[in-house]
């Protein structure tokens, strides 16, 4: 992936992200063809860091059942309950956190407490932190304490 985005870039990313595997968990659609409509028919997208949404996107689909295993002891029910936008905020945030070591934590953290907050619930943005920041401390020990 590019070290060279834009922030503002990668926010519209993560935003689309967000949307399209919500898309992904309500239509259960090719992913390819997700993808796709979003690139042709999203304005958003055309100032994003694309390279960033397609990784995204099939990482999170290539790695679901090991993001699934790493949520489900700290979820207080099954992945396949929770609200899709919280499920779509969880996986894309646990996923950066362990598969995207480039991206620095406290940015996944804060990125996703943006994204709760602007397509959750009210107070699903707690949840997600509260979530979040456990596999952070698993996945990205030595970042957060430096050993």
């Amino acid at each position: 992936m590019k070290a060279d985005y834009s922030k503002q870039a990668r926010i519209r990313s993560r935003r689309s992200v967000v949307q399209a595997y919500y898309q992904w968990l309500m239509t259960r659609r090719p992913v390819g063809e997700i993808i796709t409509e979003f690139k042709i028919d999203r304005t958003e997208l055309k100032k994003a860091d694309i390279e960033y949404f397609d990784n995204a996107m099939h990482g999170m689909l290539e790695h679901r059942t090991d993001i699934d295993e790493a949520l489900k002891p700290l979820l207080d029910r099954p992945c396949d309950e929770l609200d899709p936008v919280e499920n779509a905020v969880l996986h894309l945030g646990a996923y950066e956190l362990m598969y995207l070591q480039e991206i620095p934590c406290r940015v996944v953290l804060n990125e996703a407490i943006d994204l709760a907050k602007m397509f959750g619930a009210d107070q699903s943005y707690k949840y997600i932190n509260s979530v979040l920041d456990k596999i952070a401390h698993t996945y990205r020990r030595t970042e957060l304490t430096g050993h």
